[in-house]
């Protein structure tokens, strides 16, 4: 079923699309998009706790996503089922599950979301983008997006909210 899903996005190949998404795709390569975003908004005060928020969210997703259960699961990725396709990217090297694009992306979301900030939005649209890619370039199963938006969910939420522990013991016990 997955194959046929992939098989059937293969259907809107065009060439102004794969352009779109092969750069979609490698703005995403090692989070650098999202390392960005982190930065800039840890530069700004006003949005530092976001900032924070979004760095926690993104280690946390590096740990799980590709340091624990990529190497640990070790799926083959749907091209090398299909050595036909032309692919628009460098094959990568590391295993399917789960798509660390979309986790990363997914991470910064939740990140965002969970701390209250605006930006989440457009970083909803730019994940969602990138996490399509993945699979109009083949290199991904529709589970692994899956996986990966809510592995992605999950390190976000966590980021915030450990950036929210961290911030509350900076300020120090409350007094009554």
């Amino acid at each position: 079923m997955e194959l046929a899903v992939l098989d059937g996005i293969q259907a809107l190949r065009w060439g102004p699309l794969d352009v779109l998404m092969t750069f979609v795709s490698r703005i995403g390569n090692h989070g650098e998009v999202w390392i960005l975003l982190a930065a800039v908004l840890l530069a700004v005060r006003k949005y530092r706790r976001e900032g924070v928020a979004v760095c926690c969210g993104l280690i946390l997703d590096l740990l799980f996503c590709n340091l624990l259960l990529k190497p640990l699961i070790g799926r083959e990725r749907p091209f090398l089922l299909r050595p036909e396709l032309t692919l628009l990217l460098p094959p990568p090297g590391d295993a399917s599950f789960p798509s660390g694009h979309t986790a990363s992306s997914f991470a910064v979301v939740f990140a965002l979301w969970t701390s209250g900030s605006p930006f989440w939005r457009p970083a909803l649209a730019l994940a969602a983008v990138m996490a399509f890619s993945r699979l109009y370039l083949y290199v991904h199963w529709p589970s692994d997006v899956l996986g990966g938006i809510l592995l992605g969910a999950l390190a976000g939420w966590a980021g915030a909210k450990l950036a929210g522990s961290i911030s509350k013991s900076k300020e120090g016990p409350s007094t009554p």
